[in-house]
């Protein structure tokens, strides 16, 4: 490992922290470094304030460093005015003459131009240095921006006899659980770590979801609920307004007249292709990623299509012996397995190499 990558390694780590805070921005992290000492870091805050280069600078306290220093990032600094000003402009200003930077920013408004502004202002700039790993790291913002779509991921959890629900007349609307308390606690930190979760009309009739992250310290994420007649009880959780919330229901469906702050409606035509209207709807609301969580026939649609980039299948102990079948995954492209207190967890991911 050289030296670029050492502290491109350090600049990952920073990134992270911003997992589940940094939407619509992507997460970015930072690091300074004068004489083979680190003077400086910082990683992305949320949307509409610093960014990691902007935090990075701040934290150094002899800024007479920084005209002989190196600021290294993971992803090309900006050169737009959005809600912040550009942060190649600032790394200019402050005239650190050399700047490392794991990937490039392919976002139309960036694309090279931050760049080109640095090395137009005498920067030395070196390009590249990790970067599948730095794309990696912001996989949701690069699928976003390259696929026009948000990085999706398929969650459910089955029996062990391969079940999602038991075949019961629910007399009370709430979830049969199937996991433990870890496993369920895990599933609120992904919650906080994604942009917005989906799931059907049956799932909220049957489980009354909330669909937050009341398990986990963190934003809950926008809730999208398809409800084609919008038959959604009233008591139902999902329409407490109390997070962002947008029902997706067919465009011939009447939409109540009533104004809620944070609950908004998006029609589709249900006779036609309605994934592929789904995952428009959700790039026109600027939706990064995504984490579907039911019901069957909602996941297994995307599985059908092949529309999706990971899916993560709680397995527990319960034997139902009949009820709703799981969504049937290829097997080939299971990436990893582990246990979980009393559950196992199965990872798939849907590389580009198994798509080809």
């Amino acid at each position: 490992m050289n030296i670029h990558e050492f502290y491109i390694k350090r600049c990952i780590k920073l990134a992270k922290n911003g997992l589940g805070n940094t939407y619509p921005n992507p997460m970015v992290g930072s690091v300074i470094v004068a004489d083979g000492k680190i003077i400086g870091e910082g990683y992305t805050s949320p949307a509409g304030q610093n960014h990691a280069e902007v935090n990075a600078i701040q934290s150094v306290k002899d800024t007479s460093l920084l005209k002989n220093a190196t600021i290294y990032v993971t992803l090309e600094p900006c050169s737009h005015f959005g809600k912040t000003p550009p942060c190649a402009d600032l790394i200019i200003k402050n005239k650190i003459p050399n700047v490392v930077i794991g990937a490039l920013d392919t976002n139309e408004k960036v694309c090279g131009r931050g760049i080109q502004k640095l090395m137009e202002a005498g920067c030395n700039v070196t390009i590249g240095i990790l970067e599948d790993e730095c794309r990696e790291a912001n996989k949701r913002f690069f699928t976003f921006q390259e696929k026009k779509r948000p990085y999706i991921i398929l969650k459910w959890a089955e029996s062990a006899d391969g079940f999602i629900s038991p075949q019961q007349l629910a007399e009370k609307r709430e979830p049969v659980w199937i996991t433990g308390e870890t496993s369920r606690q895990l599933v609120h930190k992904w919650r906080a770590e994604e942009h917005a979760i989906l799931v059907g009309t049956t799932t909220v009739i049957k489980d009354n979801p909330k669909l937050n992250t009341r398990d986990w310290k963190g934003n809950s994420p926008t809730r999208f609920i398809i409800d084609r007649k919008l038959k959604t009880p009233k008591d139902s959780f999902v329409l407490d307004d109390t997070q962002h919330t947008v029902f997706i229901v067919d465009k011939n469906t009447n939409t109540p007249s009533t104004l809620f702050k944070n609950t908004s409606f998006e029609k589709i035509d249900f006779e036609e292709d309605v994934t592929k209207q789904i995952i428009n709807v959700l790039h026109k609301n600027n939706i990064q990623s995504i984490i579907i969580e039911g019901g069957s026939k909602t996941l297994q649609s995307f599985i059908n299509v092949d529309l999706w980039d990971e899916a993560r299948v709680f397995k527990g102990k319960v034997i139902f012996n009949k009820g709703t079948e799981a969504p049937d995954i290829n097997v080939s492209k299971l990436f990893s397995e582990e246990k979980i207190a009393s559950d196992i967890l199965k990872i798939y991911k849907n590389t580009e190499d198994e798509k080809e």
